[in-house]
């Protein structure tokens, strides 16, 4: 078994970031009211991943209604939404779920995201991530953000753990 599947085959909890993440990073206003568009892959992948009992959190600095209602609706585990301090989320997270911070997976895409890089087991940067995240990261998505990143990371970790069985 080759290093990165044995590290993925250990993660017990997948963290990541929203905006630039789960979407595209683009934000729209219609007078005050704020669309976010999520991909259908990642929340199929995110459904999949907890059915198998990896569970998933969000850390994100932004907090909003449209967050919030898709995380709600995907019975995220752990909805961490307007945490400017993400690591300090993370570790709150880890002790709830028990595990130890080489157990966390973390997908980000931008220089908030690099405290958590520091700590956790596997770094994901997404496609469109910013370099210095990029350099940062044990693997590099083939799909940006919004666009199926989310889905991929967790394929790798269920293969790796020998759950990806369609």
């Amino acid at each position: 078994m080759d290093e990165m599947k044995e590290r993925l085959s250990r993660i017990k909890l997948l963290l990541m970031d929203v905006d630039g993440v789960l979407t595209d990073g683009k934000i729209s206003y219609l007078g005050k009211e704020e669309f976010t568009s999520f991909h259908v892959q990642d929340g199929m992948g995110i459904v999949i991943a907890q059915k198998k009992g990896l569970k998933i959190g969000w850390v994100s600095s932004r907090q909003s209604i449209s967050l919030l209602t898709r995380g709600e609706y995907l019975k995220i585990s752990y909805l961490y939404l307007g945490r400017e301090n993400k690591i300090q989320a993370v570790q709150e997270i880890a002790g709830s779920e028990q595990v130890c911070l080489e157990e966390i997976a973390y997908i980000g895409d931008d220089i908030n995201d690099l405290p958590v890089f520091r700590s956790v087991g596997v770094k994901f940067a997404v496609a469109n991530a910013r370099e210095e995240v990029k350099e940062k990261a044990d693997f590099i998505t083939k799909n940006k953000g919004g666009e199926g990143a989310v889905r991929e990371v967790i394929e790798l970790i269920l293969k790796a753990k020998g759950l990806w069985e369609y």
